[in-house]
Formats: structure tokens, sequence, C-alpha cells
């Protein structure tokens, strides 16, 4: 039986469903998925937007008034927003590190955890519901969702809306790769020239992380490799400030450690690690491709941040995910379902994308690329936002690509 609340001005409905754990095999195991109902007062007749978070590993955001996400006020005039729980995230049933499970054995557990399963899980969430057709809005991995949902199951939308969420289609893992690496060398300019006098403090903690066992919070060592993947942070809006403030930091200070751990949260969110590098492989295993394609450059200049890349030593220097060591190791060797080019290039679902000039996590040559090949997909370039534009600048965002899919500008 479903519960509702109210709050401040919202009323929230907690929805949950039991789905196959293996939609192949619906006769197998089972998990249960969760999401909560999003509605105005006067709303709670308004067609479903469906939000589908970034990640993966990701729980939905929880609301906490109607400006909180940020987005919400602007998407609660025209809808009610559904907030989907992933599989293995939130209150839908949890993945972990699998303990006391063969590594291929949690492989193929881990494998059902990727954006097929999701949109099927949304699927049968829909049909439960009895919608007849409903809108996705997907942010960043969320986006990828979206475009596997107008691959496989477009009779259930009635709207496509993705923001910094356009995947590559038909190009090999190594392209995405040495795309971002250069989106990434260039942000390393840019905040070396805003903070220059970090440059010799990077350094300088580079030599002291290569001498001393320094530990964190959680009983880690801190190495030099770990350390430089505070860069993941120079795609955001603040990024190169919440960046330079960890770094200006004494390397013993507390509030140093802990901030990198809650940086980087791989050990909260396990599945981000072991699935992440595979949301780009469209037909192909990725054979840890972000390792492969490191430049020279970043190999011999630890001062040089990466980004949101998955490495596999991160199974050794993690000490939360060395029980996934080996079932991350079969996952860079599988091969991947391919999106549906044909049924993408004969798109009916009416489509908008928010496509930010200077990603750092999703190229924008090939979010173009995507939406030239998704019909009736009207792809939003700009260089006025960063990628965490929804949870910044929500209302102008999703408005504009409201406004372009019901054909306002």
């Amino acid at each position: 039986m479903a519960v509702t609340v109210r709050l401040r001005g919202l009323r929230l409905t907690e929805h949950e469903l039991e789905v196959p754990l293996d939609h192949e095999r619906p006769d197998g195991g089972r998990l249960t998925l969760f999401a909560r109902e999003v509605a105005a007062d006067d709303g709670s007749e308004r067609p479903y937007l469906v939000f589908l978070q970034g990640g993966p590993g990701s729980a939905a955001p929880r609301p906490l008034s109607r400006q909180e996400p940020l987005w919400l006020d602007r998407a609660l005039r025209d809808y009610r927003v559904l907030l989907l729980d992933q599989r293995g995230t939130g209150r839908s049933t949890p993945i972990g590190t699998l303990p006391g499970v063969a590594a291929a054995e949690q492989a193929e557990r881990l494998a059902l955890h990727r954006a097929d399963a999701i949109v099927r899980d949304a699927e049968a969430l829909r049909q439960t519901l009895g919608v007849e057709r409903w809108s996705v809005l997907g942010q960043s991995f969320g986006g990828f969702c979206a475009l596997t949902y107008l691959s496989f199951h477009p009779e259930g939308l009635a709207e496509a809306f993705f923001t910094g969420g356009l995947p590559p289609v038909g190009r090999p893992t190594e392209d995405v790769y040495r795309a971002t690496y250069e989106r990434v060398r260039e942000r390393n300019r840019r905040y070396y020239a805003r903070y220059p006098a970090d440059l010799e403090r990077v350094r300088g903690i580079h030599r002291r992380l290569e001498a001393d066992d320094v530990r964190l919070p959680s009983g880690d060592r801190l190495t030099s490799r770990r350390f430089r993947q505070l860069g993941n942070l120079l795609g955001m809006a603040t990024g190169a400030e919440r960046l330079h403030y960890l770094v200006e930091l004494p390397l013993e200070s507390p509030e140093l450690l802990h901030g990198v751990e809650e940086t980087l949260h791989f050990p909260r969110n396990p599945l981000y690690a072991v699935v992440h590098e595979a949301c780009y492989a469209d037909g192909c295993a990725t054979r840890w491709a972000a390792e492969r394609m490191l430049p020279d450059d970043f190999a011999e200049q630890p001062e040089l941040f990466t980004g949101e890349m998955v490495y596999p030593w991160m199974l050794e220097d993690y000490g939360a995910l060395r029980p996934l060591a080996d079932a991350a190791g079969l996952l860079a060797e599988r091969s991947w379902p391919r999106y549906d080019a044909e049924r993408l290039a004969a798109n009916e679902v009416p489509a908008a994308a928010a496509v930010y000039a200077e990603d750092m996590y999703v190229e924008r040559r090939f979010s173009e690329e995507t939406a030239g090949r998704t019909r009736g997909l009207r792809p939003w370039l700009t260089n006025e936002f960063e990628h965490d534009a929804l949870r910044r600048h929500g209302d102008r965002v999703l408005g504009r690509l409201i406004d372009l899919a019901h054909g306002r500008t």
C-alpha cells in the first residue's frame, strides 16, 4: 500500500515494486524497486516525469522543499515527478561488495545493474502504475539510461530530456578517453593559471605521499595516484575552488584527509567503481580503457590531476573495493549490448538535450553526433554552464528543454 506524506506544499507518495533480478529470467531472483512520487498540492493528476539520476550507483535526490533540488519547482509546474532509486541504490535493494560470493557470480550480479536493466525496471513500474506513457529527465548517466529507453522501449515515453548525458553511439571506448583526457588536461591548465602557487604545493604533496605512509580516516593509505583523482572536481562550476581549498591545507590536517575521502566516494558507491567504464561500452569490452589510454604527460607528471576515470589499481588502493577486484577484472573483459541505432534514427518521441560545450565528463563532439543520429532530438549547445547545471540552474535548464521539446523555441 502506497504511503503518502505532506511536506511544505508537496505530496510525497512512496512506491515499492518487486522486479526480477534478471529480466531475462523472470522466475529467478527478485529485488525491490523504490520510487518516490512528488506532486504539488494541486498537481496530483499531472503527467509523470521520471528523474534518472547520474552515477551509476547513486540514489535519486531526496526532496527537502519545492526548491530542493533546484529543478524540482520548474518540473512541478507541468508534471508530478517520480524519483527512482535505480537498482542497487537508496531504498531499492542495495548492492555492496557481495561478501562470500565467488568472483564470477559477483560479476554476473553486478552486470545486471546497467542502464538496460534500469530501463526495464522503469517499464515494470510504469505498467504497474497504469501509465500509458511518461516523460524522462536524465542527468549525466541518467541520460545514458534515457537513450537506452529511446533505443529499446520508446513505446513507454511521451518525451525525453537530457542534461549533460547524451552518450557516444557506435564509438570505441578508447575514443571516449582520448577525448576526455584532452578536456582534463585543459582543466589542469586553467586550474594552475588561477592558482599558480598550488603547482608547487601539489608537487610537495606528491613528494610527501611517495616518502611517507599517510593514512586516511578509513585506514587506507593515501597514495599519490589516489590524490590525483581529486581532479574529478574540476568539471563542476565551483570545482577549482573546492580543489584549491583542499590543496592549501597542511597534509596532516584532518580536514584535508576527511575531505579527500568525502570527495572520492567510491567506497560509498561501489557500483560506480565497477560498472562506470562499462557505461561507455557500445557493443564492446572496455578492457580498462582509461588505464590503457593514459597519455604520457599524465604518466610522467603527478601534478596533473586525473578526472572521472576508473583504474584497476583502485581495487587495491581503496580497501572497501578489494572484495570486488576479481569481479571488476571480469567485467572489464565483458562485451556489452549496443544501442539500437536504427530505432534512434527512426525515433518519434519528442526529445531535447542540453549539451555543455566544455563538459569534462561527457564529450560534446560525441553528444552532438548522437543528437544528429537521433531523429527529432533537439540539442541545445551552451557554454554558459558546466556539467552540474541542472543542480545549480535547474529552472533555466529544464525550462529551456521543455520549451524545445514542445516546439516553443
